[in-house]
């Protein structure tokens, strides 16, 4: 979760690891925070470095008054880079009066007063969900007029907190309930555009997508300019709205949408069997070569029905990271962006995984599948993807077919696709697959 934090630390607010624990301690240990080091008051970009050096998962930025939020909202997409804001009203400590403010309406003395009040307004009017911010102010009494000012105008309901110590308890949970699984979801996909960005501007070699592109007459039979690829991830940072769906059936339709632009790019020309006429040793990369087939599945899949519906966070994590592992070089340790979208998936994952349990569930879910084809009297003697295909193919535009969770066949793939290669799984390394591996496998095996 990215938070904005607005705030002067006037009042006698201690700018430092007290009032930081009392705001943040369900994000972050401040144990590491250096008083003689850092500074709020005078270098308000220490908080941020902080955070990114101690958490993958969390950011807070802060601003001291209107004119840091001003050069914030000029050097950032404020819809992309914050989930929630907490703004102080007052903002008139050590601020600079020489400097223009926006309205010939106040003295400048009186605009930094409220300050708060004109960035809460300016956000909504940006397009930032009123739902996401708060007050937390030491003068909670002067929220009232101004709640009644939003009432009258249908902005909804305007939450304020007071520097308390039994009121900081009750700002920790609110900021904890608007970390919601689209939320981190979200989240989750903007990092990983950004990341993704930055990591083929480095070197245009990391775009392993490439390696998947048919080949005709000893020639790929398409190009894919990086431009293309930059172009695609700045469409997918921006396809989940801040604003969450008011109801299931609208997620569906968001998560619908951003899956079928996610699975596009598998198109007729891409095949994940091309990595061997690309010279590559399927066997040193058999995870890869399973992510694209699980990808081409997908694609097809979206295409022509939704018998994946309804459609979960989880799955929309799981489908992101592999397409991305698939699409790009990566190095085998997690990325930041992936711990987040990991978090999606499972916050419990499992601590470890027995080959024997596992291989009987490998097993268990064979039969199965073979089972349903028995059924439906199909006769299909391929791998387990060509199996599950066929399933769905019976199932598409058939409303008296048995349903099946089409999902967990996805999430099963996964591992009977890399049975050969179960103790790449199992292992007990924080690598990027088995870590995911531990995070999928309560859901693949119920």
């Amino acid at each position: 979760m990215n938070i904005l934090w607005i705030e002067d630390f006037g009042g006698r607010l201690d700018p430092g690891t007290a009032t930081l624990s009392l705001m943040f301690q369900n994000l972050i240990n401040f144990d590491n925070w250096d008083e003689d080091e850092f500074s709020l008051l005078s270098k308000p970009g220490d908080l941020e470095s902080f955070f990114k050096e101690n958490s993958a998962l969390h950011c807070v930025y802060l601003c001291r008054h209107y004119f840091d939020y001003v050069e914030f909202k000029k050097n950032n997409e404020l819809a992309k880079s914050i989930d929630t804001v907490i703004i102080d009203i007052r903002l008139d400590n050590n601020v600079d009066l020489s400097l223009s403010i926006p309205s010939s309406s106040h003295t400048k003395a009186k605009f930094h007063e409220e300050a708060g009040f004109y960035i809460f307004n300016d956000l909504v009017h940006l397009g930032f969900p009123a739902e996401k911010m708060c007050f937390m102010t030491g003068e909670k009494n002067s929220l009232s007029g101004f709640k009644k000012q939003c009432e009258d105008i249908y902005i909804p309901e305007v939450v304020g907190f007071e520097k308390s110590d039994a009121e900081y308890g009750k700002l920790r949970q609110w900021v904890k309930e608007r970390e919601s699984d689209y939320a981190i979801l979200r989240r989750g996909i903007i990092e990983g555009c950004n990341f993704l960005k930055s990591h083929i501007e480095k070197d245009d070699d990391n775009i392993q997508f490439r390696d998947f592109i048919k080949i005709e007459n000893n020639q790929p039979t398409i190009e894919i300019p990086s431009t293309d690829i930059k172009n695609y991830l700045d469409a997918l940072s921006q396809f989940l709205a801040i604003k969450e769906p008011n109801d299931q059936s609208a997620t569906n339709m968001q998560y619908r949408l951003f899956l079928r632009t996610l699975v596009h790019e598998w198109e007729e020309n891409i095949e994940p069997n091309s990595l061997k006429k690309h010279g590559k040793d399927l066997s040193k990369i058999h995870d890869i070569h399973t992510f694209a087939w699980l990808m081409k599945m997908a694609r097809n899949w979206v295409s022509h029905a939704n018998l994946l519906e309804p459609l979960n966070p989880q799955i929309i994590a799981f489908l992101f990271l592999v397409h991305m592992r698939a699409m790009f070089k990566l190095p085998k340790a997690i990325q930041p962006y992936e711990r987040i979208l990991l978090r999606c998936i499972s916050l419990s994952p499992a601590i470890a995984i027995n080959n024997q349990e596992l291989n009987d569930h490998i097993t268990d879910t064979v039969n199965h599948v073979d089972g349903i084809l028995t059924e439906l009297k199909i006769n299909e003697q391929g791998h387990f993807g060509e199996k599950i295909n066929a399933i769905y193919r019976r199932n598409t535009g058939n409303p008296d077919a048995e349903e099946h969770d089409f999902k967990v066949f996805l999430l099963q793939y996964f591992w009977v696709n890399q049975k050969l290669y179960l103790r790449n799984l199992t292992a007990t390394s924080d690598d990027f697959l088995p870590t995911l591996a531990r995070h999928i496998y309560s859901l693949s095996f119920s």
